[in-house]
């Protein structure tokens, strides 16, 4: 008869399921009513295809919001790691700050704070309770999973690696509904893009607040018009 084993189970496979857990498409944040301006991008004709798709993509990844989240979540969870509730207001006054257009300060907002909400409620940590005293307020997204993270003690390059992926995979939902872009064509842009995650998450583990910045003037002004955009599934 195989014995039983009482040892608990070792911290990393825990840790990694927790993460994989809190940026699953499941996760109580509201992510699949946003598409980050890419609805109006099919609109206006710039995203038609696979190729189209992931060059926007790419560009938003990499000259836009995803590289300053990744680098204002890097800065969330160290704040979290050092108990700092002062740095950590001031990464989330930059964060919201830094949201161009009202539909996207919604968009991150919104999912932060469900976040935040929906992880102290189901994985209660007293120095989690303890920061998101100093948020009664909007949270941007990247501030509340680097604090989650930071404040469970998790290792900060898997965070912001995993990150990188579910905001690409939730743009490409997104684009499977409003473009003429099939799941195929989805997976393959996933993959495509996926190396280059890895590079932006370690760059933004290293770099200070001053790396932040983008380049993604169309989308901006694209969030604007989509906010009057006629025909629409999408919150932006």
């Amino acid at each position: 008869m195989a014995a039983t084993s009482t040892t608990m189970p070792r911290a990393e496979p825990l840790e990694a399921l927790r993460l994989m857990a809190w940026l699953s498409p499941g996760y109580p944040v509201g992510a699949y009513a946003y598409s980050h301006g890419l609805e109006w991008a099919v609109e206006a004709g710039d995203v038609r295809d696979e190729a189209s798709l992931t060059a926007w993509l790419r560009d938003v990844c990499e000259r836009g919001a995803l590289r300053n989240d990744l680098i204002l979540a890097a800065h969330a969870h160290a704040a979290a790691l050092s108990a700092d509730g002062a740095a950590l207001v001031a990464v989330n006054d930059l964060a919201l700050a830094l949201a161009p257009s009202r539909e996207l300060h919604l968009e991150t907002s919104q999912q932060g704070r469900s976040f935040l909400d929906a992880t102290r409620g189901a994985w209660p940590c007293d120095a989690l309770d303890a920061l998101a005293e100093h948020l009664p307020g909007p949270v941007a997204y990247p501030v509340a999973v680097g604090l989650a993270a930071g404040a469970h003690g998790m290792n900060p390059g898997p965070v912001l690696a995993a990150y990188g992926l579910a905001f690409l995979q939730n743009l490409v939902s997104a684009a499977l509904r409003a473009a003429p872009v099939g799941q195929a064509a989805g997976t393959r842009v996933v993959a495509a893009l996926a190396p280059r995650l890895a590079g932006l998450a370690e760059a933004a583990a290293a770099a200070d607040l001053d790396a932040l910045g983008a380049a993604t003037f169309r989308l901006d002004l694209g969030s604007f018009r989509h906010e009057t955009q006629y025909s629409r599934i999408f919150r932006s």
